[in-house]
Formats: C-alpha cells, sequence, structure tokens
C-alpha cells in the first residue's frame, strides 16, 4: 500500500498495528488521513477482515467521511464496523438484547419529543407543578443521572428528606418503569444497557472481544465516563487499541467529557507507544507560535508542539477598540479592506465565546452589506424568544394585530391548544373583532378552563395597562413590565435548563438594543424658521414605541443567505472546532468573558478555555486577528474590562498592533502600541445579567403621596411639577415635553430633592 503521501509520524502510526497505541493529534495534522490509512493499511496489508475492525467517532458525518475515504483508498466498499458509539451500541443490544432482563432486542428507541410525551404523562399523572418542574428540566436530569450511571432507586434513596429531590427521584422511576414496560430505550439507555449487558453476561462480552482484532477511537478526548467503559471492555480482549485525539483540544467538559480518559491512557493500557502528529498543514508559523505560548501555560497537558513548513506569515494583530460597537465596526471595515480579488466573503470568520455577541456584528454587516450567516445558532433577531418578546410589543402597540396575538397567545404555555385558537379566531372574525378584542372579553374568559382563561386574563391586562400607558414610558419600561407580567421570564426561570438559560441572556441583552434606542432617538426635520429649507436636529425626548419597533424591522428583515453563499461566518469558539478558516477574528478577549467569568474561579475551567482559545486561533490559516474592548455593554449593563489573560500570555513579538497589559503597572507591547490596556477588575457579564434580571422584577412601583407643586423627573420626560393628583392620575406640566396626564402607580417618576440656596 502507498503511505508516501503521509509524513514520517503519520507512516509511523499507520504501520504501527500491533498493541496499545495513542496517536496525539494536533491540530491540522492530518489525523483524519492517518485513520483512515491506517484501517485501509490493516485490510490491505495485513489481511485483516474487514469485519473486524471497530472505528468509532461522535457524529453519523465523521463516520461516513470516514467510510468513504477507506472505500476510496481500497477501491471497494467494505463492511468495517465504522460509526458512532450509539450506532455501536445499537447494533449490540439488537443483536444480543434479549438477555437483558428488562429489555428485548426488538426494543423501540425513544426520540426527544417521545421522551417528552412520556415526562408529561407523568407530571400529569403525578399531578406535579410543571411549572416549578418543567418537563425540559426533568429530563435533563434524567439524562445527567443516566450518565454517570445513577440507577432511580439509589437517587430515590439519596433524596429523601429533600421535597424537590424526591419529585424528580420519582419522576425518573416512573420514567424507567415505563420505558421498561413499553420495551423502549432512549440514547441515553443505548450505552448504559450495553454495559449492563456486558457485566449480566461476560459470555457476550469475549465474543465481542474476540470479534474486534482492532479498535480506534476518534476524538478520545471527548469520551465520557460510560463510553471510556464500553471501549476499555472490548479492548481488553486482543489490546489492540488505538485512540485518536488532541488533549490541547478537550474543550466539552461541561457535557461530560473527562479529559482524564487521553492523560492516562498509557496508566490505562502499560506498554503503550506514542506517536505525535506535530506537523501542521493548515496555519503559518506565527500562527502556531501565538496559539502554543497561550497553550503551554497548562499544566493537565500532554508536552507537544506543533510545527509548519509553510512561511512565517503575518504577526497576529491585537486591537484594542473603544466599545463593543467600535469593535464590530473594526471587525467589518478590516473584513472589506482585506476582501480583494483573491478573497472571498467566505475566506473570513468571526469566533465568539458567546451567541449574545454576534448581535453587533450582524449589526455591523448589514450596514456595510457585508453578506454574513450565522452557525451553530440562529441570527439573533431571529431567535424565539425575541421574536416572542416583540411580538407582545407589536400588540401593546396594536392591539389588534392578529399575527402577533396568535404567536404569543401560548407563550408560554396557558393551556390554549390549536382547538381553543381556531374556535377563538373564528368567533373574532364573526364578529369583527381582533383576536386579542375576543378573548380579552370577561364572558371569553370565563368560558375556558381555569388555568387558560386566569392566564390569559394576566396576559391581557398587561397589554391593555401598557398600551394606555405607552406615550408616557420608555420602551425599558414596556420590555420589562412585559417579561414580568406575562410571566414570560418567570417561564423560562422555573424550566431551569441550558437552553432556558441562554434564552434569558438573549432577553436581557435585548435591553442593550432598546437602551442604545433610547440614548440615541432619532434624527427628525424641522423646518426653518425663513422658509421651507430643512435641517437635522435631535429629537430631546427618547424615542417611542412604534419606532423602535419600525427600526427592529429593519434590521430583522434581513434577507437570508444560502450557507453555501459567499459570506462571512459567524460562530463560536465551541462551534468552530474541526474547521478552518484563511483569515479568522476571535473578538471579546476580555476578563470574564473569555475566559468565562463562570470558569474563572477554578484552575480547571481556566485550562479548558484555554484549551477553547487553543481551538479559536488554530482554526485561522493566513491572518490572525484578536480584538476587545474597553468598555462593553451586556444585558443593557456596561462596565470595563480587562484585557483576556490569555492576551497576556501571548508572546509578544507575535503580536502587532495595540498594547497589552501583563499587569497593572507593566505594558507589553507588539510592534507598535496605538493605546493603553486596562488593568481593572474583570467584567463581569454574570453581575450585569443579574442585575438586568433584577431591574425587569423590580418594575416601577410608582410614588405615594405625591400633591399639587411637588417638583419631580421622569425617565422620558425629565423634570416637571405636578399641576394635580386625583387617585392614581396625575397631571405634570414637565419643562420640555409639555403637560402628561399620567398612572402614578405605573409611571416612571421620583421626586426632584430641593436644596437651599
Amino acid at each position: 500500500m502507498d503511505l508516501s503521501g503521509l509524513n514520517d509520524k503519520q507512516q509511523e502510526a499507520v504501520r504501527h498495528t500491533e498493541g496499545p497505541l495513542l496517536i496525539l493529534a494536533g491540530a491540522g495534522s492530518g489525523k483524519t488521513a492517518t485513520m483512515t490509512s491506517r484501517i485501509a493499511y490493516l485490510i490491505e496489508e495485513k489481511g485483516t477482515y474487514p469485519g473486524n475492525i471497530l472505528a468509532v467517532t461522535f457524529t453519523n458525518k465523521a463516520a461516513g467521511e470516514m467510510r468513504e475515504r477507506v472505500e476510496k483508498l481500497l477501491g471497494r466498499k467494505v463492511n468495517s464496523w465504522i460509526m458512532t458509539f450509539h450506532a455501536l451500541c445499537l447494533r449490540i443490544l439488537r443483536r444480543d438484547g434479549d438477555h437483558l432482563d428488562d429489555h428485548s432486542s426488538d426494543f423501540v428507541v425513544y426520540d426527544p419529543a417521545d421522551q417528552r410525551a412520556v415526562v408529561k404523562a407523568i407530571i400529569k399523572e403525578r399531578n406535579i407543578d410543571d411549572k416549578k418542574n418543567p418537563p425540559g428540566a426533568l429530563l435533563a436530569t434524567i439524562s445527567d443521572l443516566k450518565s454517570a450511571g445513577v440507577e432511580p432507586k439509589d437517587f430515590l434513596a439519596e433524596m429523601q428528606g429533600d421535597f424537590s429531590g424526591e419529585i424528580r427521584a420519582r419522576v425518573y422511576m416512573d420514567y424507567d418503569r415505563t420505558l421498561k414496560k413499553n420495551n423502549a430505550m432512549d440514547f441515553d439507555d443505548l450505552i448504559l444497557n450495553t454495559l449492563k449487558l456486558f457485566e449480566k453476561d461476560p459470555g457476550i462480552l469475549r465474543s465481542y472481544q474476540d470479534r474486534f482484532r482492532y479498535i480506534m477511537v476518534d476524538e478520545y478526548q471527548d469520551t465520557d465516563g460510560l463510553q471510556y467503559k464500553i471501549i476499555s471492555s472490548l479492548a481488553k480482549g486482543r489490546g489492540n487499541i488505538c485512540v485518536v485525539g488532541d488533549d490541547d483540544q478537550s474543550i466539552y467538559g461541561w457535557r461530560g467529557a473527562d479529559i482524564r480518559n487521553i492523560l492516562n491512557f498509557e496508566k490505562d493500557f502499560p506498554g503503550a507507544m506514542v506517536v505525535k502528529l506535530e506537523q501542521n498543514y493548515r496555519s503559518t508559523g506565527n500562527i502556531l507560535d501565538g496559539a502554543y505560548s497561550v497553550i503551554k501555560n497548562n499544566k493537565d497537558r500532554k508536552d507537544k508542539r506543533l510545527w509548519t513548513r509553510h512561511e512565517r506569515g503575518e504577526a497576529i494583530t491585537y486591537a484594542r477598540c473603544d466599545d463593543e460597537k467600535e469593535e464590530a465596526d473594526y471587525v467589518a471595515r478590516e473584513i472589506i479592506r482585506l476582501c480583494g480579488p483573491e478573497e472571498d466573503f467566505s475566506d473570513f470568520a468571526v469566533l465568539y465565546r458567546t451567541n449574545a455577541q454576534s448581535r453587533t456584528f450582524e449589526e455591523a454587516f448589514s450596514r456595510r452589506d457585508i453578506p454574513y450567516r450565522v452557525v451553530g445558532g440562529i441570527r439573533y433577531y431571529e431567535r424565539k424568544e425575541i421574536k416572542d418578546m416583540i411580538a407582545y410589543m407589536r400588540l401593546v402597540s396594536n392591539p389588534r394585530d392578529d399575527l402577533s396575538m396568535e404567536r404569543i397567545i401560548n407563550e408560554p404555555k396557558r393551556g390554549v391548544g390549536p382547538g381553543t385558537l381556531s374556535k377563538l379566531k373564528a368567533l373574532a372574525s364573526a364578529e369583527g373583532l381582533s383576536v386579542f378584542e375576543t378573548v380579552a372579553r370577561p364572558e371569553i374568559l370565563g368560558g375556558l378552563n381555569k388555568k387558560a382563561g386566569t392566564a390569559l386574563g394576566q396576559m391581557t391586562d398587561a397589554i391593555r395597562k401598557y398600551n394606555s400607558e405607552k406615550d408616557n414610558l420608555r420602551v425599558s419600561d414596556i420590555y420589562d413590565g412585559l417579561l414580568r407580567e406575562t410571566g414570560y421570564l418567570s417561564a423560562l426561570e422555573m424550566a431551569d435548563t441550558k437552553e432556558a438559560d441562554i434564552r434569558i441572556e438573549n432577553l436581557m441583552e435585548f435591553k442593550s438594543v432598546i437602551y442604545d434606542y433610547q440614548e440615541k432617538p432619532p434624527e427628525i426635520d424641522v423646518y426653518m424658521e425663513d422658509g421651507g429649507e430643512t435641517e437635522t436636529e435631535r429629537n430631546r425626548e427618547t424615542g417611542d414605541l412604534e419606532e423602535f419597533l419600525e427600526k427592529i424591522a429593519l434590521i430583522s428583515d434581513i434577507d437570508n443567505h444560502d450557507p453555501t453563499e459567499n459570506a462571512v461566518t459567524l460562530m463560536t469558539m465551541h462551534s468552530a472546532k474541526g474547521l478552518e478558516f484563511p483569515y479568522v477574528f476571535m473578538v471579546g478577549m476580555e476578563d470574564g468573558l473569555f475566559p468565562s467569568w463562570r470558569t474563572m474561579e477554578s484552575p480547571e475551567g481556566v485550562e479548558e478555555e484555554r484549551r477553547l482559545c487553543y481551538v479559536g486561533m488554530t482554526r485561522a490559516m493566513k491572518r490572525l486577528s484578536m480584538t476587545s474592548a474597553e468598555y462593553r455593554t451586556m444585558y443593557g449593563k456596561g462596565s470595563y474590562t480587562r484585557e483576556s489573560q490569555f492576551m497576556r500570555e501571548m508572546d509578544p513579538k507575535l503580536l502587532r498592533g495595540d498594547g497589552v497589559y501583563v499587569e497593572k503597572n507593566e505594558v507589553r507591547t507588539g510592534t507598535s502600541s496605538l493605546r493603553d490596556g486596562y488593568s481593572g477588575e474583570p467584567f463581569s457579564p454574570f453581575d450585569s445579567l443579574r442585575e438586568a434580571k433584577r431591574e425587569v422584577k423590580k418594575g416601577s412601583v410608582g410614588l405615594k403621596g405625591l400633591k399639587a407643586g411637588d417638583r419631580v423627573v421622569h425617565k422620558k420626560f425629565g423634570e416637571g411639577m405636578v399641576l394635580e393628583v386625583d387617585g392614581n392620575v396625575g397631571v405634570v406640566i414637565f419643562d420640555r415635553a409639555g403637560t402628561k396626564k399620567l398612572a402614578l402607580d405605573m409611571a416612571p417618576l421620583e421626586r426632584v430633592q430641593e436644596t437651599d440656596i
């Protein structure tokens, strides 16, 4: 078999077929070519029957590509076990599942929708409050427990005396009992029950140990505890196990991956040979050296350093921008400057730590007509929670907006199913009313079931209240009130899932959009006194709800770009793993944002963040640019930032552009220093998020005891004097906004403290 297309280390890995082998494959070092050549070599040169080779990876796509490349090398179809962990376990259980106590081999596999239906039925049967214990949260708990190998009875015993814990435990027991009764398994069961099968019947395990003469595992650094046990059990037969991975790219600890599996491989399999693939075929020398200067600070890693025959290339550029808007504008300008005749927009990628960061780049690219696509997420203004809240705000602006009403009538869940909605729409049409006007009638609310009637009554009351006072409130007051009084925010908080947490973060980030609008109200044209010419001046009042919704409509009504289109890629660093781009921008390089505030108190957490930084840097082929913002606003709150410790760890000789602070009184610079950094406390998005949520929940309680003659300040209209108070209604003459009639329990008013002159 011709191996001349591989380098010396790759050929060494291919030819070493007997005994345990660890291939440490650095980023861009050709690991897939090595793995597929090794499988082909085993078949072609060693005469191994394809069915005696097991190659496991993590995605169906990766397994399919691996199979195709092996068949291309051999020039024929093969019948190897090249598959994902779940597919492997499914095949084993189909063949030998009859040996399990609680299932037979003709079991059915429940997908997420089936799982949710089972949990919903349990919630109903046990009369559990689904707001405090949403199905999604319960399923997440069950999945975590199964991945940890915790049995329902053991979890119930552990939760004795814990009321909420006992509820989760009993749901887990009922769920497990239901699946066994129905001869069904979920995806976690496929792994767990395969292990149970091996433990129950050693003869079956031996049969698979004998079958698999050679075992290979891709992305070994991403395996969890149960996957490790399956592979270890199978490999104890012949001992010919080859694992391929890179401890420097282990970035999935938050979903169960255990880096110790690859770090301890030589202890688990004594006598293992280690082959390091360190020649990189992707990046320039400066990019690789920069990435190494960061990752070498990790203690839990195997020593290796990537090198390349490529040229040194450009230095890594760094820009310390004033704020997140200038950061986005800087990146947009750079892309336009660099995108010459030989470059396409698809050659560029913007990598960030969290999806909430995408918004400013989407807006900056839209202003400059730069095509873009969001990968691993949804465009900011197309996210469900954002579209839901925009629908609520549109309904406040226009209660006859049936499209918005239909979108949010059951968001959050209020017990209004498709059948009920269809009847309400038919009734509204017959009476010539909007759906909102129909639903808001007391006799209609009273005719619904208690849950739906109460929830819809609260929602329609909130819409009517904010509609009546919309001209007297800031957009942010209306938004906070809707989040609070419609139950939308509390429903997400009660869900207590990672998905719900991300949605809450996006909702709080939308406050940044609103505050930005309020601080910069739209320009208006006014006529000059001496004739028909006009000049533009700033509207001195904060813009209103209708204007804000128009602005959002223009932003969010951008045509979707096809994934194959010539467009800049926006994605998180997690989503970028395995990809490469000629030009990469890593943005938001600030302590608290990256490394994330969630990880900064844990050495292990910071090491995983550093590995994520390494992954991001090694996506770049020709040019790597990094940016940070001196002042960043997230969730409507802003603060000064400190540059990421990963920037401070980078070799300054590899940088050009702005200076990087190493410590408080020492500035480390690249080839030039354009502005100083900032060495204050780490930026804490968590504090901003917590404050934004507190602001929503606090609401506007109004002022009590107001009387004529009191001086007040209104958050929208400024200072004024109270002319009249009649119950909850106050008449105030404002210095610049004129006379306004306000609902005092809602108005964002504060007394002006008089000072002695």
